[in-house]
């Protein structure tokens, strides 16, 4: 499926995260809000993502308001352990069927050919509607990315 090009409204989603927790869209409605799907937990570039994030979480909400939130097919109990190991402290949501990757777009070839989870960030309004996507993300400092282009966004 092809990336569509922003604003359009964010595809709704409703998935349990590391705590077995139900978290919906609608959870952040009248928040912005950073959603970012990566292929698979405890992988090199994904933990280096993850920890991105992580370190750079408390800046994204303090100066923006935004909330950061993870979706890859690995199963809660598999994100339980990611979180736990590398002390994450957003939800990492579970989509084992995939269809929330693919409602995104986030699914397709990827660098190695393969079908699989492409390395996507949203950023989605308080609206609900998605304002930014990152097609190709390098793990090494996108969350100091992610909130230059918050704070853009907000100010306009």
């Amino acid at each position: 499926m092809a990336m569509q090009q922003p604003p359009y409204p964010a595809p709704d989603f409703s998935l349990l995260d590391q705590t077995d927790k139900q978290v919906s869209l609608a959870d952040f409605s009248g928040k912005w809000l950073v959603l970012y799907f990566y292929p698979k937990d405890d992988t090199p570039g994904c933990t280096i993502e993850a920890c991105s994030f992580r370190d750079g979480r408390d800046d994204i909400a303090e100066k923006t308001g935004a909330e950061v939130v993870g979706i890859s097919k690995d199963d809660t109990v598999s994100h339980k352990e990611f979180a736990q190991k590398h002390r994450l402290t957003f939800p990492l949501l579970s989509d084992p069927s995939g269809a929330v990757v693919e409602a995104y777009g986030a699914w397709g070839k990827t660098m190695y050919g393969r079908e699989g989870i492409l390395r996507r960030t949203y950023l989605i309004d308080p609206k609900g509607i998605v304002r930014k996507v990152y097609g190709r993300v390098t793990p090494e400092g996108h969350s100091e990315k992610v909130l230059q282009d918050l704070l853009a966004l907000q100010s306009t």
